[in-house]
């Protein structure tokens, strides 16, 4: 059976200093743009680069991504944009990725990233796995920091098949939890 991996990156802190500014024109703060940086070297580091990042299209989560992907030695993964994933909920999440991999149904991804917010990404994180370290569990139910990632594999015949309760978390990180 084929083995699937799907990541959920929050996306970096934000600047919320302006309270004009509409929430989906925030940029991303100093701590933010070093977060995202480090993170950015731990998915090249770990072999972790998704083959198509789902993410919503706002400021932040657009300069999440180009942080991500931009200073890597190789081509960037393909990244769809979408309003569906602005503050969705887990199962919305979980149908957007359906959605997108069945477009793609010739040559599946075999990794999906999804970068999007709280509280439907971690809701979907806690609902994901079956089986997983145990203390990664409990850090990830306790707070989904910005720009911490959790890591799953699944097997299932396709996309369509992934559900809650059938993931292994293989791992939540955070980047305070990196080195620089």
């Amino acid at each position: 059976m084929p083995r699937f991996a799907l990541s959920l990156l929050r996306h970096a802190k934000s600047i919320w200093d302006d309270p004009t500014l509409p929430d989906h024109e925030r940029p991303l703060n100093p701590r933010g743009i070093k977060a995202a940086n480090r993170m950015s070297r731990y998915l090249l580091e770990e072999g972790l680069l998704p083959d198509l990042v789902l993410a919503y299209d706002s400021v932040r989560t657009r300069a999440t991504a180009a942080l991500l992907f931009t200073p890597l030695d190789r081509p960037a993964p393909a990244i769809v944009y979408t309003n569906d994933l602005y503050l969705a909920h887990p199962d919305q999440i979980l149908a957007v990725v359906r959605r997108e991999a069945a477009l793609r149904e010739k040559t599946p991804p075999r990794h999906i990233m999804v970068i999007g917010h709280n509280p439907g990404l971690q809701q979907l994180a806690l609902a994901l796995p079956g089986s997983g370290r145990r203390p990664d569990v409990e850090h990830l139910a306790l707070k989904y920091p910005t720009a911490a990632l959790a890591h799953f594999t699944f097997d299932a015949k396709n996309w369509q098949a992934i559900a809650p309760g059938r993931a292994v978390l293989e791992r939540f990180v955070t980047p305070k939890s990196l080195k620089d």
